[in-house]
């Protein structure tokens, strides 16, 4: 039965709820202990609204570290508010944020405190007093007292996070990491505490402090690697502008976003923002929606031209009315797009985690087993019960706590300096077994800018001068068109003259004059007004390809074409070939027309691509590329990616795109080189076999360890005290770092 939490408003199989609570004579389920708290604190305001509290949603879903068992997964990118997301939202992340850091702060609290407690217990302990040379010096009357004490204090404080996490893990009958830590230091704490009042025994003081703070830093560590939660729905709503010009009774006032309704008119100057999803009322200019649509080249609009709120207008200024507003616009249906897909990520379970499960399933066990085999065998019950104590706090290794932290934490900083940076840990863990990787194609494959790849002379002028005209008036523009004519005649050492008079002509070029000449650069569409569009088989064939072509007229009379396109990035090639190389398949998703994907596929190799595919149909393809079977990663930049980004099992940044892709993908690749892909998926697969041989590591020695703890070898004489068996515990530990720091890739 599908049912809400009324804290967060995240949706969820009432089976699979972490807590319950009955108000009102109803039953309310909520994702997790920390929703349930605060609906016990004003039971009333959620009970009556669900979804609808205090922070709108604050909760997020988030699947602890400390609140819920800190090697369960994180869901959702950082976790995405799931409470009721509106227009400019975001609020909910925000209060999730700031409890995840609080959540930080707490185990680093709880590490050094407990570390510093811990002390004074190494320095009471007979053994450690023995390793140091000086057995017996630092004991006085009441030192086991005072032991016990300091132990009891570090148990009960800095233990609390696993001895919390034992009560929710087992009420979700989900026994992992937490119940195993838990049920080791309890064992142990339970145990020396009564020898220290009295049972014959020895006590585990100085190995329950030192579990305890090993736990602590593996949580601290674990929690540093994958803060710095999501903020996309806010850096989606920071792209609309907060204010408007609004045209009334021929005067222009400024207003607040909020105030726009249906009909109204407002004036979007030259450069900036639209303020809302309209009609072009009045002008003609060209508008960049590229952070929008993907569309790489300038899209002229006229008057009856849709325009969507956020695009960037061009070198004139327009009339526009308005259309929709609020959640109706384009933008804000692009917010929910993002929503609804980082909801619908599900959990993954670490390695650590299927690890503590079975080695909480020994310890209870072998333990059981121990103390009524001993019983049986006629042994005294003292002897039986610590040999049931030393396997079950064995059992627990130190090892296990740091096995996957440490390897996250060296790779993450081995991926920063190679210029890629590792958001989501689990997502990484997924890059391994990548079998397709879907990348965007304008400002990832593609440099995000006009560049021109052919000049076609149309009359006697040679194609150097046809360039040089040409940006000789384009060099008084900023158009993207105009930057690349200028860049090229730079690029190919031609001298660009001075012109006079130049102006642009609104939506279709720019003019001027030169050597007493009338120079115009302009549209395929200026000409056809006029019935004067060549018909040269070269500039069809550009046209053809998807190319932007522009004409120059020298005194009215054609003289020349440039075409320009979206320039492909050198290290795409490269990119695409390595990831061949490894198996995988490489694919392009674009908002651009066919003809230009297919000009960039061909060049590049592509297996496949996707043209002309909005936003909302980004995501959609991701889903049925992943419906083949396909584990798939998107690699994108723009706000258009955004969803695809958080569909797909990893979603790759490029990191001079936007933040709301930034802000919703898995990994960001701080270069604009495609080529890091290949090598963030190399590392994520060195990434795993370091996981799992430190995991071998952390629990091996226990299929020697356990037995003689058991006392196995007893009939022989020989028996795994619990001073041994923590030094070989103490060996894991240290050849689990050593390991870790030996990651490469």
């Amino acid at each position: 039965m599908a049912v809400r939490d009324p804290v967060c408003g995240m949706e969820l199989e009432a089976s699979a709820a972490a807590e319950t609570r009955e108000f009102g004579g109803r039953t309310f389920y909520f994702c997790s202990a920390s929703c349930a708290e605060r609906f016990d604190g004003e039971p009333e305001v959620y009970a009556g609204s669900p979804g609808r509290g205090p922070g709108h949603g604050a909760h997020s879903g988030h699947v602890g570290h400390g609140e819920q068992g800190g090697h369960a997964a994180h869901e959702g990118h950082g976790g995405m508010a799931h409470g009721e997301h509106k227009g400019h939202g975001g609020h909910g992340h925000r209060n999730h944020h700031a409890h995840h850091a609080r959540m930080v702060a707490e185990f680093r609290r709880r590490f050094w405190v407990s570390l510093a407690l811990t002390v004074p217990i190494l320095l009471l302990s007979p053994l450690i007093q023995r390793l140091l040379g000086l057995p017996g010096a630092l004991s006085f009357p009441g030192s086991s007292y005072l032991q016990l004490v300091l132990a009891s204090a570090v148990y009960f404080y800095g233990g609390w996070p696993f001895l919390k996490g034992l009560r929710e893990e087992l009420g979700r009958q989900q026994p992992g990491m937490m119940t195993l830590i838990a049920l080791a230091i309890s064992v142990a704490y339970v145990y020396s505490a009564a020898v220290g009042l009295g049972l014959r025994g020895q006590v585990f003081f100085w190995e329950l402090a030192t579990l305890i703070d090993v736990m602590l830093l593996g949580h601290w560590i674990e929690m540093r690697s994958v803060m710095g939660a999501s903020k996309a729905l806010e850096e989606l709503a920071r792209l609309m502008p907060s204010t408007a010009h609004r045209l009334a009774d021929g005067t222009v006032e400024e207003v607040p976003i909020e105030a726009l309704k249906p009909g109204d008119r407002v004036l979007v100057k030259p450069g900036e923002k639209i303020p809302v999803d309209g009609v072009v009322a009045e002008g003609r200019t060209t508008v960049n929606e590229s952070m929008l649509t993907g569309e790489s080249r300038p899209v002229e609009k006229g008057v009856g031209d849709e325009v969507i709120g956020g695009a960037i207008n061009g070198e004139s200024a327009i009339t526009v009315e308005v259309k929709r507003i609020g959640d109706e616009t384009y933008l804000a249906q692009v917010i929910e797009l993002v929503r609804k897909a980082q909801e619908a990520r599900s959990r993954t379970q670490d390695l650590a985690s299927r690890a503590a499960l079975w080695l909480t399933l020994i310890a209870i066990g072998g333990g059981t087993a121990t103390l009524l085999g001993w019983l049986a065998a006629g042994q005294n019950f003292n002897f039986a019960l610590t040999r049931m104590v030393t396997v079950m706090v064995i059992t627990c290794p130190h090892a296990l706590g740091l096995a996957i932290p440490l390897v996250v934490s060296v790779s993450t900083a081995i991926a920063a300096r190679r210029g890629f940076l590792i958001r989501d840990r689990t997502a990484f863990e997924r890059a391994r077994g990548l079998q397709a990787v879907v990348f965007d194609k304008t400002g990832t494959l593609t440099l995000g800018q006009f560049g021109v790849t052919d000049v076609v002379a149309l009359s006697d002028l040679p194609e150097g001068e046809v360039l040089r005209l040409a940006a000789a008036v384009e060099s008084r523009s900023e158009h993207p068109i105009a930057a690349g004519i200028v860049a090229a005649a730079r690029d190919r050492g031609i001298a660009i003259p001075e012109p006079r008079d130049v102006r642009a002509i609104p939506g279709r070029g720019v003019e001027g004059r030169l050597d007493g000449m009338e120079i115009q650069v302009v549209s395929p569409s200026y000409l056809a007004e006029q019935g004067r569009v060549p018909t040269d088989e070269r500039v069809k064939k550009l046209a053809v390809q998807g190319k932007t072509v522009v004409y120059l007229l020298v005194d009215g009379v054609p003289a020349g074409a440039i075409a320009l396109a979206d320039m492909i990035r050198p290290e795409s090639r490269e990119a695409v070939d390595r990831l061949k190389a490894m198996g995988i398949k490489v694919l392009m998703l674009t908002g651009d027309a066919g003809e230009v994907a297919e000009w960039v596929a061909g060049e590049l190799g592509l297996d496949d691509y996707f043209a002309g595919v909005l936003p909302h149909q980004k995501a959609e393809v991701i889903r049925k590329v992943k419906a083949q079977g396909l584990t798939v990663a998107m690699v994108g930049d723009g706000v258009n990616d955004a969803p695809a980004l958080v569909e797909a099992d990893v979603g790759i940044a490029i990191g001079a795109g936007t933040d709301v892709a930034i802000e919703s993908a898995d990994m960001v690749l701080v270069r604009n080189d495609p080529r890091d892909v290949a090598a963030m998926i190399a590392l994520a697969r060195a990434t795993y076999g370091k996981m799992v041989q430190n995991l071998g590591w952390a629990t091996g020695y226990n299929s020697f360890a356990i037995p003689m703890a058991a006392g196995a070898m007893y009939p022989v004489g020989v028996v795994l005290s619990p001073a041994l068996g923590a030094a070989l515990m103490a060996l894991s530990t240290v050849i689990v770092a050593i390991n870790a720091r030996l990651l490469k890739s």
